[in-house]
């Protein structure tokens, strides 16, 4: 009589999570099914059963870990405020995002870059391009979004990469420039 199978509905959620943590600690490089088995305290198995690749679990973690800016941006009221300054809260918000918790920032864009290497990953970085540019598109045109997108990802990125000190200032000045 072969084992019963227990039921672990939150399995698969706990693999991306653990799979995240990974990421976050050791990068992409060191993700395996062994190391988020390890992380996630499942058995080795459980990560193939889930997840077939490696690519469709960092498919699965990109569209988790999409979630900070993103989700900060369409849930902001100034998007929906024609009155609201777009560029200041716009520069506002990518401040509160750069200065909150650092990892986490990271491996968002760690993860969005991981699209360059692994074309599995492009249709969720573009998901992500493509919901934010919607989201700013209820106060500017849908080419002027995609500019500004592009705009705070540059920004976002050069913070992250030479560990300079976010300038708001800066940031809500080049926005004006482009949504003018």
């Amino acid at each position: 009589m072969g084992r019963a199978r227990r039921y672990d509905p939150e399995r698969r959620q706990r693999i991306i999570d653990a799979a995240i943590r990974v990421v976050g600690r050791t990068g992409i490089a060191g993700l395996s099914h062994r190391s988020v088995a390890a992380e996630a305290d499942v058995p080795l198995g459980s990560t193939t059963y889930h997840f077939a690749s490696l690519d469709e679990l960092l498919v699965a973690a990109l569209r988790q870990a999409n979630e900070g800016l993103g989700r900060t941006l369409r849930e902001s009221g100034a998007l929906g405020d024609p009155d609201a300054d777009l560029a200041e809260e716009l520069a506002r918000l990518m401040g509160e995002w750069l200065g909150g918790e650092r990892t986490g920032v990271e491996l968002e864009y760690e993860l969005y870059l991981a699209a360059l290497r692994r074309p599995a990953l492009r249709p969720v970085a573009a998901e992500w391009t493509d919901g934010v540019v919607e989201a700013l598109s209820r106060r500017a045109d849908p080419v002027t979004a995609r500019a500004v997108v592009a705009l705070m990802d540059g920004i976002c990125l050069q913070v992250l990469l030479t560990d300079a000190a976010y300038d708001e200032e800066y940031a809500r000045e080049m926005l004006r420039r482009v949504l003018s």
